[in-house]
């Protein structure tokens, strides 16, 4: 069983790079929440020990991971037969993030072919 999981035949570079296509609640748990918090950490962590100032730090892990997570949330919100604008929920103070949370990580996605892809959990 690999990591991808339902994405097999899909480049790990255009999983976290291309926000085109479809992926499922698993998928997105893993690379566009624990992934992101991992390397985050991780990022966070090399850079205190090379002695960058935590506010350049957080400046340059945020511009590192955000186009992954947003080409990877865009492609749960195409799931769920949404366009990827639904991304600019989170702008919205604490609902906003609940809503998304909710919507990518707790609802299933739609059934069958949408007209974003095939159904990632039924290829």
């Amino acid at each position: 069983m690999s990591l991808l999981s339902d994405h097999d035949d899909l480049p790990l570079w255009r999983l976290m790079l291309d926000p085109r296509g479809r992926i499922a609640r698993k998928a997105w748990w893993l690379w566009g929440v624990a992934v992101p918090l991992g390397v985050g950490l991780l990022l966070h962590a090399l850079l205190g020990i090379a002695r960058v100032r935590a506010e350049t730090s957080e400046h340059i892990v945020n511009l590192l991971l955000l186009w992954p997570t947003l080409a990877v949330s865009a492609k749960r919100w195409h799931d769920r037969d949404h366009s990827g604008w639904w991304l600019l929920t989170v702008l919205v103070p604490i609902v906003g993030w609940l809503w998304a949370l909710w919507c990518n990580g707790v609802l299933k996605g739609t059934p069958g072919p949408n007209r974003f892809g095939a159904d990632p959990v039924r290829k």
